[in-house]
Order: structure tokens, then sequence, then C-alpha cells
């Protein structure tokens, strides 16, 4: 019998450990932006093109994260849509006998309220 184990992507991180990550990566470029509009607000005219200068580089480097991280889960749903397409297509009455069975029980959970 085939080995029907799924394999997760190399670079597999805990969905709860990346959002924290994304999360932490958020604040911190809100906190350095509050910080920055601070020194603006009690800054010279020479200080405040410095200032704009670090404001429109950290959103650089925020909208540069988002696009990474957007291609980054991309790529993984692309990669996890690809495994099941193929275990699908190998295994397509194990899928159907799966699909039976869950549908059997949602049915008797549902008629018996």
């Amino acid at each position: 019998m085939a080995d029907m184990t799924l394999k997760a992507p190399p670079n597999h991180m805990p969905a709860i450990g990346r959002e924290e990550m994304f999360m932490n990566d958020f604040k911190g470029m809100v906190g350095g932006a509050d910080a920055l509009l601070t020194d603006v607000a009690h800054s010279t005219t020479e200080s405040l093109a410095s200032a704009c200068t670090a404001v429109e580089d950290a959103m650089g480097n925020a909208r540069s994260r988002f696009v990474q991280a957007r291609g980054k889960v991309t790529g993984q749903v692309r990669q996890t849509a690809d495994v099941t397409d193929h275990f699908v297509r190998e295994h397509p009455w194990q899928v159907l006998a799966g699909a039976a069975v869950v549908g059997f029980v949602a049915g008797f959970l549902i008629n018996r309220r």
C-alpha cells in the first residue's frame, strides 16, 4: 500500500507562531511610526525632513514585509492545494469514502437535534 502521509513544507512554521511574529512586527512598525510622529510634532524644520524620510522608510519596509508574507502564504496554499489534488487523484475511492463518512456523521448529528 502506498504511503499516504502528507509532508509539511520544509519552511513550515505553526500558524500561531507566524501570526504572533506578524503581529509583533506590525506592532513594532506602528510603535515606531507613532514615535516618529511624536518626534515630528516636537521637532524643528531641519529634523522634519529626516523624520519624513524615516517614516517613508518604515512604511516601505512594512510594505515589503507584507508583500513577502503574502508571497509565502500564497506559495504554501498552492503547495497544499497541489498535494491535496495529487492525493485525490491517486486515491479517489478513499476520498469518496471519507466524504461519505463525514456526510453521514454530519447528517446523523443534525437529525439528532
